[in-house]
């Protein structure tokens, strides 16, 4: 359930691991397949969406019935796979960015962009060849947990969240029950494929509360990403499995 790694934005050492980066290359060509080896992050797309709009039109107070409520406003998705949060971010009106350490994946998310008739900018590499101009939105889902060295790629997104600016990351918990679901059931039944997850690498609210807090950066409440079997994926107050949370400078 990841959408790729990233690579570290200040100094010469890299956060990423090539094995990783080397992992969702070799699926890049499936990710727009809604049935194929990207099929759970489909899934979870509308449920980040939900959480996302929710989350900008309370810190910009926007309107909440607005079909573009990112109109003027810069986002920067670290860690974009093929664009499957880029896409509609750009059709709520953003300038989007998207960033990701596989190049086959962002030659994919290029060819699909261009084949949608959507204008998205992507980079495949450090965050460091980015212009240096800041921006309004920062996302990152799916993605610490596949990060080497954690400070080192939350002050990096830190350093591209504008002053008023607004950032959303997602990712797993460190729970029994994450292991018991995310790693070894998800895994075995095929629902994400073999080695995506590393349960020791996930980290719990708690710990990347002290990550933002480290980067200057103060964390919302977080809400968690639930299942079952009526609902699906769904945003839930049980933060056992996933959850995703906004932080905002101090």
């Amino acid at each position: 359930m990841s959408n790729a790694t990233v690579t570290r934005a200040t100094g010469t050492g890299a956060t990423i691991r090539p094995e990783e980066a080397a992992h969702f290359a070799a699926h890049a060509a499936d990710w727009w397949n809604p049935k194929g080896s990207s099929a759970m992050l489909h899934r979870l797309n509308p449920v980040r969406l939900t959480f996302i709009r929710d989350a900008l039109d309370t810190h910009w107070g926007s309107d909440v019935a607005g079909l573009t409520p990112l109109t003027g406003k810069r986002v920067l998705d670290v860690g974009c796979g093929a664009g499957l949060l880029c896409e509609p971010l750009a059709r709520l009106g953003a300038e989007v960015t998207g960033v990701d350490a596989a190049n086959e994946s962002i030659e994919v998310a290029r060819a699909h962009a261009a084949g949608m008739g959507l204008d998205v900018t992507y980079h495949a590499g450090e965050l460091a060849g980015l212009d240096a101009a800041p921006f309004d939105l920062v996302t990152a889902m799916e993605v610490i947990e596949h990060v080497a060295d954690k400070p080192a790629f939350v002050a990096a997104l830190a350093d591209r969240l504008a002053h008023g600016g607004l950032m959303v990351l997602s990712t797993p918990n460190r729970t029994g029950a994450s292991k018991l679901l995310l790693v070894e059931a998800a895994e075995r039944l095929g629902q994400v494929p073999r080695g995506t997850h590393d349960w020791d690498d996930f980290v719990t609210p708690e710990e990347l509360g002290e990550l933002l807090a480290d980067a200057g950066l103060v964390m919302g409440t977080p809400r968690g990403i639930g299942f079952s079997p009526v609902k699906g994926l769904h945003l839930s107050d049980d933060r056992k499995l996933n959850y995703i949370v906004t932080a905002t400078r101090r």
